[in-house]
């Protein structure tokens, strides 16, 4: 597993290094230029000339590529046009909001979505079948900002049972940031669900109608054991491609969600540096999204092998 692991890593570097070229220079292909919003109405010549010097605007692309490049393998991400604070230090501050939610809502969807895809699949054509994929299909259909503003006029402003908005830190009151972040995390889960239990519907279908099932059930198995231990853990293997890439998205960050709740997450925060042309920090985050998500593809191959180790073979 150790040497497997460092082949992926090995080969994502590449990728890494596409992805910062990519990023960088996309970012400078944007329209406006964010030394003039830095400068102010005025606009003194002297200090936009000073500006793009501090900034190293008057080097050539390349160059600042690979002065960009060089710091952030240094962990030096830059620092934000407009606040001046290190981006390293805004991805720390919001990060941990956006990897509480996106936590939240994965359990929230895999304890609905894969439950449903399995019930759906072993009675396949009945109204539990039926009733199941009208669910999905609407938590697929529903926007996440429609459901996240019915869901405060209804639990918090007429039920009063949830806060409507705002976040507490996990680590200072865990209770109120659970009671906080639960129906964000709700709205995002049943988009999420609904993929799941699609995904596991398809792949138990798939799976319950090969050998080694018939074999189980011609042994007498109990039909729990047979949809469980050798039906289950096998249709498992796609779905945990599905999880792993819907856990990047949410770590990308749930723009629309973020702002209905007033969430201080990665979403706002990529909002808010585009809006303000703020390369830095765009660069940032983008390029902690890609390694992101090159990170939760490695788990999902290690995954798999312990899922089906005849992977490994």
């Amino acid at each position: 597993m150790l040497a497997f692991l460092a082949r992926r890593i090995i080969i994502a570097i590449p990728t890494v290094i596409l992805i910062s070229i990519f990023v960088f220079s996309l970012q400078h292909l944007l329209p406006g230029d964010p030394i003039l919003v830095m400068a102010g109405e005025e606009r003194d010549p002297d200090v936009i000339a000073a500006l793009r010097e501090k900034y190293r605007f008057n080097d050539p692309i390349p160059m600042q590529y690979l002065a960009w490049a060089g710091n952030a393998l240094q962990g030096d991400l830059g620092i934000s046009l407009r606040t001046q604070q290190p981006v390293l230090e805004l991805i720390g501050e919001k990060l941990p909001v956006t990897i509480q939610l996106a936590v939240m809502a994965l359990i929230i969807a895999i304890l609905i979505g894969i439950p449903a895809g399995v019930l759906s699949a072993y009675k396949k054509g009945t109204w539990i079948d039926w009733v199941a994929n009208i669910i999905a299909l609407s938590g697929l259909s529903v926007p996440n900002f429609w459901l996240g503003i019915m869901l405060i006029l209804l639990v918090s402003v007429k039920l009063g049972w949830l806060p409507a908005s705002g976040y507490m830190p996990l680590t200072e009151d865990p209770l109120q940031s659970i009671r906080v972040m639960i129906m964000p995390a709700f709205v995002l889960g049943t988009a999420i669900a609904a993929t799941l239990m699609r995904h596991t519907r398809s792949a138990m279908l798939s799976v319950l109608k090969s050998d080694y099932v018939r074999t189980a059930r011609a042994k007498g198995l109990k039909e729990r054991v047979v949809l469980i231990k050798h039906a289950l853990r096998n249709a498992l293997v796609p779905v945990v491609t599905v999880i792993t890439l819907l856990f990047g998205e949410l770590l990308a960050g749930a723009v629309l969600t973020e702002q209905i709740f007033t969430i201080p997450g990665f979403g706002k925060l990529v909002v808010d540096a585009v809006f303000n042309r703020d390369y830095a920090v765009v660069q940032g985050i983008v390029l902690c999204t890609g390694i992101a998500f090159i990170f939760m593809n490695i788990l999902a191959d290690a995954a798999y092998r312990i899922l089906n180790p005849r992977m490994s073979q």
